[in-house]
């Protein structure tokens, strides 16, 4: 049965600014802003768009998990969603069944934004791995935090 996390985020960076960070930029800017904990993006399968396959190689601080390959399962540009859904690796090595993150956009006035982080995931039966999805959305809540103050320090 699958279980959920969640938490939302304010930035204060307009709608369309974070989307394309999230949406286009992702495989670039991961890296640029926590290098530490992704070392690299990579695209093993597709143009970027809904099924693309990515591979991402973490970085120092992380230290149980070296990479993980994530499906880009949710694309939904009018509604400002994306979801991504690990598909090899990562989660699926320390007792998840299935892991899928998702983010939902909303415009609150033309320079903030409000973000829904998700996980719905699925634990192993031999496994009680219920911090995970709490750490992955603090780590969200972090990249989400550093993203914001790179996209108002700096263009893309």
């Amino acid at each position: 049965m699958a279980k959920e996390a969640k938490t939302q985020v304010k930035v204060q960076v307009g709608i369309e600014a974070i989307w394309k960070a999230l949406a286009k930029d992702l495989r670039f800017v991961l890296p640029r802003i926590m290098p530490s904990v992704v070392k690299d993006v990579q695209v093993i399968e597709g143009d970027g768009g809904l099924g693309t396959v990515f591979l991402f190689n973490f970085g120092s601080d992380v230290s149980n998990i070296r990479y993980q390959k994530e499906k880009l399962v949710d694309l939904d540009e009018s509604l400002h969603q994306i979801g991504m859904q690990v598909v090899e690796g990562g989660h699926l090595n320390v007792g998840f069944s299935s892991y899928k993150t998702i983010f939902q956009l909303t415009a609150n006035g033309d320079s903030e934004t409000l973000i829904n982080a998700k996980v719905v995931y699925e634990v192993e039966e031999d496994h009680e791995n219920t911090i995970m999805p709490e750490k992955t959305l603090m780590s969200s809540v972090a990249f989400i935090e550093h993203l914001e103050n790179y996209l108002l320090n700096q263009s893309i």
